[in-house]
């Protein structure tokens, strides 16, 4: 049995998916009873379609019909197509605590929210994976606790925007905010990280901002979108947000947060996207000096509302010389950062050796910089600070 997991965010993440698919084709061939299920976002997307345009998948099982897993595959192994794609209004894995595979034992994701209801133009998060809704605060709070317990020293709260996080009781009808829930975890114990991603800049509240500040253990770092620094663009976008507005919410971090780590997301040759337009994005870059930047060029999602109004008319080579120039931007404003920070002393956790020498520890700062240094001036393990 074969499950792959799937993201459809992007044209160039799906492409992987069906490359990855081509790779099983023969396997397939040679072991009677293989089956093959597609999971996730690019299921929610395709649906039933996925089985006709990819002739060896046997499951198409979307991101909330997880608990139907073992029905569907039942169903597969005694030769039906077996799909349920069908998104939750309440589905928020409250009561799954994850098996976590992979982990190095010292740092954690949180999943606290499922949905989104912004709308962005380009976006195909909310047809994939539904509307937002949040997680029982005390679910939250309990495997956090658990997480410490067990000798995690970092969590990561994660939502496709955490900002909106919004649950109410409904014994005691007692809202728990955002900015609430992240004091209650900082709460668990000081030797406690804690991080979260990612914000939508209209929801981040100066409640979050002072929770932040206060607790030391609230990492100062902050993911805080832009996807253009032209306001035409961002109204095409339906960020809901002009960049005068973006820059205020960026000095009110720094003024609240002075030591604070920002970083970004950019898409570049969007629809009608000008050279002028361009250079505001650069200028934007510039003026918010970014720690770390997510950059890509526009790839058209079909279903989303750009696909349906807008002409994807931005030629591809344009796109991309337009995304060489962001990212030699925001080299040189990285390069500027990681030179500010010469001569200062971090406090840094470690969660691994560096990936190039084992006699080098590796953590990163609380502005999420990754430290490298000589295992052999430290008496220290993973997981300490």
């Amino acid at each position: 049995l074969v499950l792959v997991n799937t993201c459809s965010i992007r044209e160039k993440a799906e492409l992987t998916i069906r490359k990855r698919l081509t790779e099983f084709r023969k396997a397939k061939e040679s072991k009677k009873g293989m089956l093959v299920g597609v999971l996730g976002c690019m299921a929610e997307r395709l649906k039933g379609k996925l089985m006709e345009e990819e002739k060896l998948v046997d499951l198409v099982v979307g991101p909330d019909a997880y608990r139907s897993l073992p029905l569907l595959i039942e169903e597969a192994s005694s030769g039906q197509k077996a799909v349920n794609v069908l998104l939750s209004r309440d589905e928020t894995y409250a009561d799954i605590a994850p098996i976590r595979l992979d982990s190095n034992g010292v740092s954690a994701f949180v999943s606290i929210m499922r949905g989104c209801n912004n709308m962005c133009s380009f976006c195909v998060v909310p047809f994939t994976r539904g509307r937002e809704r949040s997680r029982d605060a005390k679910s939250v709070i309990a495997e956090s606790q658990d997480l410490f317990n067990k000798g995690y020293k970092e969590i990561t709260l994660l939502g496709q925007n955490v900002d909106s996080y919004y649950w109410i009781d409904e014994q005691s009808n007692k809202a728990t905010t955002f900015a609430a829930l992240l004091q209650q975890i900082a709460l668990i114990s000081p030797s406690l990280r804690v991080r979260f991603s990612t914000s939508h800049p209209k929801d981040i509240t100066d409640e979050v901002l002072y929770t932040i500040a206060k607790y030391e253990n609230i990492c100062n770092y902050i993911h805080l979108p832009i996807q253009s620094g032209n306001n035409r663009v961002l109204q095409l976008m339906n960020r809901t947000y002009t960049r005068e507005w973006y820059m205020a919410k960026i000095n009110r971090i720094r003024e609240i947060i002075p030591d604070c780590g920002i970083s970004t997301d950019i898409i570049t040759g969007f629809c009608t996207e000008t050279e002028e337009d361009h250079q505001e994005t650069i200028e934007i870059m510039q003026s918010s000096k970014y720690d770390y930047a997510y950059m890509y060029f526009y790839s058209e999602r079909p279903g989303t509302l750009a696909e349906r109004r807008y002409e994807d008319d931005v030629p591809e080579e344009i796109k991309k010389r337009r995304l060489t120039e962001i990212v030699d931007t925001q080299y040189q404003l990285s390069l500027q950062s990681n030179r500010n920070d010469v001569g200062k002393t971090f406090k840094v956790l470690v969660d691994g050796e560096s990936k190039k020498d084992n006699n080098y520890w590796k953590g990163r700062t609380d502005q999420n910089k990754v430290a490298v240094f000589p295992k052999e001036n430290f008496e220290i393990k993973m997981g300490d600070y």
